[in-house]
């Protein structure tokens, strides 16, 4: 009894995160897939009168004065961006990580990039900025990679650090003994390793880049470097607002991580529960 008991308040629990986290999607949907006057009905109706999916038809079109020229060259920058700035952060962060685990004495390094992670971003705007200025990388994408790569190094750095702690350090030790040399141990040993985390950290980077609105705001002036949070906002900006069309867009945006996540599911799932048994 206490053990269908306990079955029932656990699918319960499962089925309540699962509403929760979908039904702000269907209602995202619903609105944009109504009408103006549906969505300024009073009272407001669930359900729209009259489906209408020309808004996704706009987005998905580069046709003149559609907003698909907007959305398709900030969701290409945005991919581009992301998928660059993680990349580069992962082949540093993995280095370091196994430096920092593998020799004591440098945990003080780490924490001291941890701690200007810490640090507002504000406070790093004006030096940011300058250094952009002076190498000619204002509003262009490879200036949005460098300034992402400072906010997802320390932040990879840190999580693999914690991965490589926990692997067993008898089989490296063993592969030295036997001749190889550092990077032949990180590579054939301790990568193989911790495969499952790796598709964790990089999905986490990826979404910190992807999600980021307040320096590609600040250091991008149109639409050849601006990414999808801030062609969002410019949607929002005018004095009639389409809520379906933003609704639309937010649909259209949830697609891309969606997709990366169904592809890393499980090396994100075997990351994430990584550590938390010991044989």
């Amino acid at each position: 009894m206490k053990t269908k008991l306990r079955r029932v308040l656990r699918y319960g629990a499962a089925l309540l995160v699962a509403v929760s986290i979908l039904a702000p999607m269907g209602w995202l949907f619903l609105m944009s897939v109504s009408s103006a006057s549906d969505l300024s009905r009073v009272p407001l109706e669930w359900l729209p009168r009259q489906w209408d999916f020309s808004r996704y038809q706009g987005l998905v079109s580069l046709a003149p004065n559609q907003p698909g020229n907007v959305f398709l060259h900030a969701l290409g920058n945005s991919l581009l961006v992301a998928t660059v700035a993680t990349a580069i952060s992962l082949l540093l962060a993995i280095p370091a990580a196994f430096s920092f685990s593998r020799y004591s004495g440098r945990d003080a390094w780490l924490s001291g990039a941890l701690a200007i992670y810490m640090v507002p971003p504000v406070a790093f705007v004006l030096p940011l900025y300058f250094l952009l200025q002076q190498l000619g990388l204002l509003n262009t994408r490879p200036g949005l990679v460098i300034v992402y790569c400072s906010l997802i190094l320390p932040f990879l750095t840190w999580m693999l650090k914690n991965q490589f702690d926990s692997l067993p350090r008898d089989i490296e030790q063993a592969a030295r003994l036997d001749g190889l040399r550092f990077w032949q141990v990180l590579l054939r040993i301790t990568l193989p390793l911790a495969k499952p985390v790796l598709g964790a950290a990089a999905l986490f980077g990826w979404l910190l880049a992807w999600d980021e609105f307040f320096y590609a705001l600040l250091f991008t002036s149109n639409i050849s470097a601006q990414t999808l949070p801030v062609a969002i906002a410019g949607f929002t900006a005018g004095r009639a607002t389409d809520d379906g069309l933003i609704a639309a867009i937010g649909i259209l945006a949830s697609v891309p991580p969606l997709f990366i996540a169904i592809w890393l599911q499980k090396t994100l799932v075997s990351g994430l529960t990584s550590g938390g048994s010991k044989g």
